[in-house]
Parts: C-alpha cells; sequence; structure tokens
C-alpha cells in the first residue's frame, strides 16, 4: 500500500530536535522524502504497522503531530504535482 507520512516535531529543545532527526531517519527506511515533512511510503501491512509502531514511540504527542494517510491506488491516480517533484520511481529500470 502507499502512505503519505506527515509530521511536524517541536524543535525548540535539543531533544525535539533528536526526534525530528529520528522520525526523518525511520521514514527515510520505509519511504523516500518528497518535502522536507513529507515521505511517500510503499509498504505491506505488516511494514504499516512497524513503521507507525516506531513513529509513536519517537514522538513527544504533547509537542509532535503526526499524520500516516493511506492512499488507494497507483500513484498517478491519486496525485498531481506541480513544480519541483522529487519523487524517484523505484519500480522503474535505474540508469546510472
Amino acid at each position: 500500500m502507499n502512505v503519505l507520512v506527515t509530521y511536524d516535531v517541536n524543535t525548540e529543545t535539543q531533544a525535539g530536535r533528536r526526534r525530528l532527526h529520528k522520525v526523518a531517519k525511520t521514514c527515510k527506511n520505509f519511504g523516500q522524502r518528497v518535502q522536507y515533512s513529507v515521505f511517500e511510503c510503499r509498504v505491506n501491512a505488516a511494514q504499516y504497522e512497524d513503521l507507525v509502531a516506531k513513529l509513536k514511540r519517537i514522538i513527544n504527542p504533547k509537542s509532535d503531530s503526526l499524520r500516516v494517510y493511506k492512499l488507494r491506488g497507483e500513484r498517478e491516480e491519486f496525485l498531481e504535482t506541480f513544480g519541483l517533484d522529487r519523487h524517484v520511481d523505484f519500480d522503474e529500470p535505474l540508469v546510472l
């Protein structure tokens, strides 16, 4: 399934900046960054549960916000982009 992960981590403290780094690193392990605090991930059900569990352990629910959208269909069906698109389709052949 395709999921969109967005987050807003309070970085007023050093602990918040560490959480921000950990959230980004965790998301990067499951998908790709498309904007500063937005990741697109393609995961199966077990990976989805793992991703959400890890992120919930990292964030501070009193000061941070985390949203995970489950997207239906293929990327081209639910997304229109305007301007720069940082997405890389890993299903396509990789040309070096």
